[in-house]
């Protein structure tokens, strides 16, 4: 829901000029993606709930990808890090991921432009449906969640044109990962926002996070009570903001 509110902020905002969303359909795509992408950090762990989003694809992407960034971190850690086997909350939650992503969105929608919009829809669009609909998805399985995210970036595909704009896509992805940086970053785990770029008290691996007495519980009374419902009244608002008026007279 982060995501989303995220997503619809930002791309209000966004000029077309800038590569910005250039109707109410790609509007709505930008927010789909950015919902998608607050929950994409995670893909770094195996026992994740988005890494059931597409059933054994996402489930061995989501085991390459823990294995690949514990390899990533032990190249790069100093020798304050320790060795690590499991790589969840490392590469896939620093900045440095956040960007590089975002970048590679971008120029992959330059050049191909609609094909590439929607692919990247399709992918971020099941984990925001697994997310922000858990129980109905856990409920209905994967393929049904596929089938689902396959028929929403259908229709999307016809409610767009040829030629369009979004060349901004990626921006969606960096703000959807930081999205989930800040909520990871308020939680007593923290997160390695500038690792391994920025050494820390001499780790290049350093968790950042709050003092303990601000910090909450992911999935606690905090969350479900204040954040949640503050999110999705946001997202609402957001949302209508977003469609288009009509003026009678």
């Amino acid at each position: 829901m982060s995501g989303a509110a995220a997503g619809l902020a930002v791309a209000a905002v966004l000029p077309p000029a800038a590569g910005g969303p250039s109707s109410v359909a790609e509007t709505f795509i930008w927010a789909g993606v950015c919902a998608g992408a607050a929950l994409l950090p995670d893909i770094d762990l195996p026992q994740s709930t988005i890494a059931r989003t597409f059933g054994p694809i996402s489930h061995v992407a989501a085991h390459g990808i823990n294995k690949a960034s514990a390899m990533f971190y032990n190249v790069t850690a100093s020798g304050r890090d320790g060795h690590r086997s499991n790589g969840h909350r490392t590469l896939t939650h620093t900045v440095l991921f956040a960007f590089g992503l975002g970048i590679v969105i971008s120029s992959l929608v330059t050049a191909f432009a609609k094909p590439a919009i929607i692919a990247t829809l399709f992918v971020t669009l099941g984990l925001a449906i697994r997310g922000l609909a858990g129980d109905w998805a856990r409920k209905h399985g994967p393929i049904m969640t596929t089938a689902v995210t396959g028929l929403l970036s259908t229709l999307a595909w016809t409610s767009i044109p040829p030629a369009t704009g979004s060349t901004s896509l990626g921006l969606a992805i960096t703000t959807g990962c930081l999205v989930h940086y800040l909520g990871d970053a308020i939680t007593k785990d923290g997160v390695p926002l500038l690792a391994p770029l920025v050494p820390i008290n001499g780790r290049r691996w350093h968790a950042i996070n709050p003092p303990a007495l601000v910090c909450i519980r992911a999935n606690g009374l905090v969350e479900k009570i204040a954040i949640l419902p503050a999110l999705t009244l946001t997202t609402v608002a957001l949302a209508a903001a977003a469609l288009p008026t009509t003026h009678t007279g």
